[in-house]
């Protein structure tokens, strides 16, 4: 399982399945100077895809990647930071619950 990445206040779940997806809540938050804007916790599931580490945030859709579990994390960070700067942040962020569903496939 991965470390959590100190820039962060991270808590990791690994989802079963054969997907091993993971999901991390995250906090996003941006510093200026001395003063800290106000910090919006958003829900990221991160799977690997081939070479890369996909990190899709769960409330609003807006996807990124990276090389690393850390940098795709990063990276969907600065793009919900500039997402952001375009769009109002929500008022209220309802986490969503992550849990595994099983699919029945016809043989």
């Amino acid at each position: 399982m991965p470390k959590p990445c100190p820039a962060w206040s991270a808590h990791w779940v690994a989802s079963p399945g054969p997907s091993r997806s993971i999901c991390a809540l995250m906090a996003v938050s941006r510093t200026v100077g001395v003063m800290a804007q106000p910090t919006l916790h958003m829900t990221a599931a991160v799977t690997k895809e081939g070479e890369w580490y996909v990190a899709r945030c769960l409330e609003v859709e807006v996807t990124s990647q990276g090389e690393t579990f850390e940098e795709s994390l990063a990276n969907l960070r600065e793009a919900l930071e500039l997402y952001f700067e375009d769009e109002p942040a929500p008022l209220e962020v309802s986490h969503p619950i992550v849990a595994p569903v099983e699919v029945r496939l016809s043989a």
